[in-house]
């Protein structure tokens, strides 16, 4: 009798996991490559004068600007995972969101001012939702249920992410102290350009699964929903020419949409008679963890508002007598995601069903976030350049400590959790914990401020002690719930 070498249980040949990882390992590389990289100096291009060659946009507004962007990012997830289950499968929404990253990176670089600001975050809003909800939905594919091998794969894709968001800001922030904003976002371009030439290469090994579509749409369906389309766009250009979407509300009204389609997610989801008794625990399961997730980032997110400012004004960036760009702090975080995520994940496979269960894992990472900002408190108070580079990495290692305990555990579980209709777009709602929360975190930067330090970082820091505590207590009856997934 043959033996089936290809099948997802037997094929080891990337560390472990199976082939396939790694064509999707490479084209989230390069997409965060251009995604951090970009954000790297968003924020400062947006409030640095027009001298300077930024836009002279107020602090607190720029900062909404960049929470309301990261927000919309993994708001459009619900987009990207709705045409793959319904429309195009995930590996053709995966390629095409793609060439949409590239093409709004291109808009940053050459289309001067608001305009290209506008054009290119959109874009890459888009696109970049749906190479997230899909990129992370097919590496679960790859996996059955049982298999003990998928958060260790999780944490290698992850891996992935964070080499690229090493590599963006450093090389984008040189470009920009250097040579302007625009040649910045060019690398930016040029870096998703890549990672979609290596996906055409390697999409062929990806199983065929990967080009299903689970719950297609009705033909007599379309047309009501291209419909739908064209109005929902008719009315953003309305009310963006009407000022109601102003730039300093911009993170409040995604903040309100994400709410908004989280709770229209659990109510189609749980509503649904295509999904079995022990689907619907399963979902329920997942909404105390999604409240903990939107917590989480609304925390862990400031690193692109809060910290970014802080890393401006507040923190001596001076190495040897060396001005480091602004952009190279967030680099800090991925060097300790690179050098820990091997080590959670060989945590994880060497525990296997000892290792402590999901719930568990969430509430220590919301206890860490907190502890985290709770560490800011020595410093506060300071002036510029009175923050230590030093101090700074260390509550940046706390971020990563708290991100591997959540993260990565949570795209695992969205699609460990999810129904098999809806495999992709709960994938979604996991992303949709993260467009509050990351939109959360532009509405709370308003409230920052150097004089306010002491009581913005000790309430912030305390609420998610708190938090995660309570989830902690309530770790055994989610688990309950979750009828036999870890």
């Amino acid at each position: 009798m043959d033996v089936n070498t290809s099948a997802p249980g037997r094929d080891r040949s990337f560390f472990g996991q199976p082939r396939p990882l790694a064509h999707l390992f490479g084209v989230e590389l390069w997409e965060r490559f251009s995604f951090y990289g970009m954000q790297g100096i968003l924020l400062i291009y947006l409030y640095y004068s027009a001298a300077e060659g930024g836009l002279g946009i107020s602090e607190s507004t720029a900062a909404g600007i960049v929470g309301a962007y990261g927000g919309a990012v993994y708001l459009s997830t619900i987009l990207g995972a709705w045409t793959a289950d319904r429309l195009l499968g995930p590996e053709r929404v995966l390629f095409l969101s793609a060439v949409l990253v590239m093409c709004g990176h291109i808009a940053l670089a050459v289309l001067p001012g608001l305009p290209g600001v506008t054009v290119g975050l959109v874009l890459i809003a888009i696109g970049s939702g749906g190479v997230k909800a899909n990129a992370t939905s097919l590496v679960g594919s790859l996996y059955d249920e049982h298999d003990e091998r998928r958060d260790a794969g999780f944490s290698l894709f992850y891996l992935g992410i964070n080499l690229g968001a090493l590599a963006g800001p450093l090389l984008t922030g040189l470009l920009q102290k250097n040579a302007g904003f625009h040649i910045g976002f060019g690398l930016a371009a040029i870096g998703m350009a890549i990672g979609l030439v290596q996906y055409t290469v390697g999409r062929r090994g990806l199983p065929p699964s990967a080009r299903e579509v689970p719950n297609p749409l009705p033909s007599r369906s379309r047309p009501l929903v291209a419909g739908i389309g064209v109005a929902v766009v008719a009315v953003v250009v309305v009310l963006a020419l009407t000022g109601v979407l102003a730039a300093d509300r911009l993170a409040s009204i995604v903040v309100v949409l994400s709410a908004a389609a989280a709770v229209a997610y659990f109510v189609v989801i749980l509503a649904s008679r295509r999904i079995t008794t022990v689907e619907r625990r399963r979902v329920l399961a997942f909404i105390p963890l999604f409240l903990a997730s939107a917590a989480f980032w609304s925390l862990y997110q400031q690193q692109f508002t809060v910290v970014t400012i802080y890393s401006d004004q507040r923190l001596d960036r001076t190495v040897l007598g060396w001005e480091m760009p602004v952009s190279w702090v967030q680099s800090i975080n991925p060097v300790f995601i690179i050098v820990l995520s091997g080590v959670f994940a060989g945590l994880w496979t060497r525990l296997g069903d000892r290792q402590p269960s999901t719930p568990i894992k969430f509430a220590a990472g919301t206890v860490i976030m907190g502890v985290a900002f709770l560490l800011f408190l020595p410093l506060a108070g300071g002036g510029p350049n009175s923050a230590p580079l030093l101090a700074l990495a260390g509550i940046l290692l706390v971020f990563t400590v708290a991100e591997l305990l959540l993260s990565p555990v949570g795209l695992s579980l969205s699609t460990k959790l999810a129904p098999r209709v809806f495999h992709t777009q709960m994938v979604a709602l996991f992303f949709l914990s993260v467009a509050l929360g990351t939109a959360l975190s532009g509405t709370l930067a308003g409230y920052y401020s150097a004089d306010r330090e002491t009581a913005y970082f000790g309430i912030l820091g305390s609420m998610a002690i708190v938090l995660g505590l309570a989830l902690a207590a309530a770790a055994k009856p989610i688990s309950r719930l979750m009828s036999g997934v870890r």
